[in-house]
């Protein structure tokens, strides 16, 4: 049986989704975020002949987020998906994910497959004597200047306005290095929950790569987000980049499709 959730099944949610609380990162911080009765956010779950949850889909404005443990009744799912807006923007594990892309009535968006990896601990970070600052909201315009100079750097118009929000609300931090007060590199994280954490934005302006700048930064964002009892992921598609993040401790975990 499907249903949309409310407030009375959050302890049972959580609880479903907190087994993988990086996989269910979006998910579980949406929850927190924005609950069960937002005009721009609905969830809905598959329960068992036991009660148990055993499926979750996430409607966040025009986006979807699926997660499951096993087989589901993902033909539900898509009649519930079809009432909105198409192409559909849906993302989640890579074989959750190829059982929607079997729908030929449910018109996906551009597809995009990365590595989804996750880091528990802290044995394999170093110390170093690099400085670095966390960034305040006054550090803003520097962030994107920074990452509007790295060419495989997408930035949104709206990029301002979703970090200072995000950093208001702390689902997001940033730290950098800095010389004679420019920005040199940077790491930040986005979508913070209670259990999780994502890190994005990890960049180096060209004039300063290969001092292993980014890499300092990351072990002391990997070793605060721990010491606060969460869990870190990232998504990466470059090879290169997945073994500086290896030797920091992550580990792969899956595949993630996203249709946008």
């Amino acid at each position: 049986m499907i249903r949309k959730l409310t407030d009375q099944d959050h302890q049972q949610v959580l609880a479903f989704l907190s087994e993988e609380p990086s996989i269910n990162l979006f998910i579980i911080g949406d929850i927190e975020a924005f609950g069960y009765s937002s005009e721009s956010q609905e969830l809905w779950a598959e329960f068992n002949e036991e009660n148990t949850i055993i499926a979750v889909l996430l409607r966040f404005h025009q986006s979807f987020i699926a997660y499951a443990k096993g087989d589901f009744d993902t033909g539900g799912f898509v009649s519930i998906m079809k009432n909105y807006s198409q192409p559909i923007l849906l993302s989640g594990k890579s074989d959750i994910i190829a059982k929607f892309e079997a729908y030929d009535e449910l018109r996906l968006g551009k597809k995009q497959v990365t590595y989804f990896a996750e880091c528990r601990t802290n044995k394999f970070l170093s110390p170093d004597d690099v400085v670095y600052k966390k960034a305040s909201i006054e550090d803003v315009d520097q962030i994107l200047e920074l990452r509007k100079s790295i060419e495989e750097f997408h930035v949104r118009e709206d990029a301002r306005d979703v970090l200072v929000q995000s950093i208001e609300a702390n689902t997001s931090r940033t730290y950098f290095t800095e010389v004679n007060g420019v920005m040199t590199a940077c790491v930040s994280t986005a979508a913070e929950n209670s259990m999780s954490a994502m890190i994005v934005g990890v960049c180096t302006r060209k004039e300063y790569r290969r001092k292993g700048l980014a890499s300092s930064i990351m072990k002391k964002v990997v070793q605060d987000v721990l010491n606060e009892g969460k869990t870190l992921c990232l998504f990466y598609d470059n090879p290169e980049a997945g073994r500086i993040y290896k030797r920091l401790g992550f580990k792969d975990i899956g595949m993630w499709t996203m249709h946008r």
